[in-house]
C-alpha cells in the first residue's frame, strides 16, 4: 500500500487486549493494553475494547478515523474467515460475535481487515521479524492458547476457512493426551498453554490449591531450579517439537517463530524443544530449520496487524 497513513493495530487473545498505531514501515508509534477479562460478557468486552482503542489513538494523537490507512486486528480463533465472526476458544464471552463488522461500523468507510490472531503473528515476524527475507515460514503463538499461521512461498496460507496453519490442534498424544478445549484428546494446545501447564504441575505437587498461579510463575520456579518447574517446561518444550517436526516433513520450512507469554521462559523451553525437534526430523531435508523466539516480541501481533493493511499482497485476500 501506497500511503504514509498509520495504520490501527488490534491484537486480541485470551491473556490480553492490545491496540496500537504503526507506521507504514513497522514501527510503532503508541500502544495499550489490558488483562482480558473472563467475568466479562460479549457486550462489556467490546466496551473494554473500544476503550482501549480510543487510548490508543490519542496516545499515538490521531484524532480523525480518516487519518488511518486502514483497521487491522487479529483475533483468538477459531472464526469464520473473511466476515469476521469471531468463536475464540478462550474468550468463551464470543461465539459467533461479529468483531469485524463491530469494526467496520466504529471506522466507517476504511478498510478493517480481521485475522486469526496467531496468523497475524505469522505476518508480523515475516514482514519485519524472524522471517524477513524466507519464502517459507511458521509463526506460532504459545500463551494461554498455542496456535499458528503458516507463509509458504512468500505468502499467508489461508486454507478453505481461513485457519490454515493453526497448528495447536495437531495431536500429540491421541490414546493418553489430556482432553482439550476444542473437544479433542492430546492435542499440543493442551499440553503446552500456559494455563494446562499450570494445572499438571498443581497436580504434581507445585504451589497447590493456588489460583493465582501462572505460567509466568512456574517458568520462573523453574529458573530457579524447581523440579517440577523444570519438568513442565520440558513437557511443553517436548510438545512443541514433536509438533514442529510433523510441520517440517509437511511444509519444507526454513523458520519457525515462537511468540507468546511461555516462550519467554527461554532455554528451559526451547533446550527441550529443539531435542524432540531433532530426535524427530530425521531426513536430510528436515534438518534446515531454524527455530527461534520471536524477533518482535510481545509486538508481533500488532505488527502483523498492520501487515494486513500495508502488505496485503502478501498477508491478505479476504476483500
Amino acid at each position: 500500500m501506497d500511503t504514509d497513513r498509520p495504520a490501527l493495530a488490534i491484537d486480541i487473545g485470551g491473556t490480553k487486549l492490545a491496540a496500537g498505531v504503526i507506521e507504514p514501515n513497522g514501527r510503532l508509534i503508541a500502544w495499550e493494553q489490558t488483562p482480558t477479562r473472563r467475568d466479562l460478557d460479549s457486550e462489556q468486552l467490546w466496551r473494554t475494547l473500544d476503550g482501549l482503542i480510543s487510548r490508543a489513538l490519542e496516545g499515538a494523537k490521531v484524532s480523525r478515523p480518516q487519518s488511518l490507512a486502514g483497521v487491522g486486528c487479529g483475533c483468538g480463533g477459531p472464526m469464520e474467515w473473511p466476515s469476521g465472526l469471531v468463536s475464540p476458544l478462550n474468550i468463551p464471552a464470543w461465539r459467533a460475535f461479529p468483531l469485524r463488522g463491530r469494526l467496520e461500523d466504529r471506522f466507517p468507510g476504511i478498510d478493517v481487515r480481521v485475522h486469526n490472531d496467531a496468523i497475524a503473528m505469522a505476518a508480523g515476524e515475516h514482514w519485519r521479524g524472524a522471517g524477513r527475507g524466507t519464502s517459507n515460514m511458521l509463526g506460532m503463538v504459545v500463551s494461554t492458547g498455542v496456535g499458528g499461521g503458516l507463509i509458504l512461498e512468500g505468502r499467508l496460507i489461508e486454507g478453505t476457512s481461513g485457519n490454515a496453519g493453526h497448528i495447536g490442534h495437531v495431536v500429540i498424544y491421541p490414546d493418553d493426551g489430556p482432553p482439550c478445549v476444542c473437544g479433542g484428546v492430546g492435542c499440543l494446545e493442551a499440553i503446552a498453554r500456559g494455563p494446562a501447564l499450570v494445572e499438571w504441575a498443581q497436580a504434581e505437587g507445585w504451589r497447590p490449591g493456588q489460583a493465582s498461579a501462572t505460567a509466568k510463575d512456574l517458568a520462573a520456579d523453574g529458573a530457579a531450579g524447581h523440579p517440577v518447574g523444570l519438568a513442565a517446561m520440558r513437557r511443553a518444550g517436548k510438545a512443541l517439537g514433536i509438533a514442529i517436526a510433523s510441520a517440517m516433513y509437511l511444509c519444507d520450512l526454513e523458520v519457525v517463530s515462537v511468540g507468546g507469554g511461555l516462550s519467554q521462559a527461554g532455554a528451559l523451553l526451547f533446550d527441550p524443544l529443539e531435542e524432540a525437534l531433532r530426535a524427530h526430523t530425521r531426513m536430510e531435508f528436515t534438518k534446515q530449520v531454524r527455530v527461534v523466539p520471536a524477533e518482535l516480541g510481545q509486538s508481533a501481533g500488532l505488527v502483523g496487524a498492520a501487515a494486513l493493511i500495508f502488505a496485503a499482497d502478501r498477508y491478505w485476500s479476504g476483500g
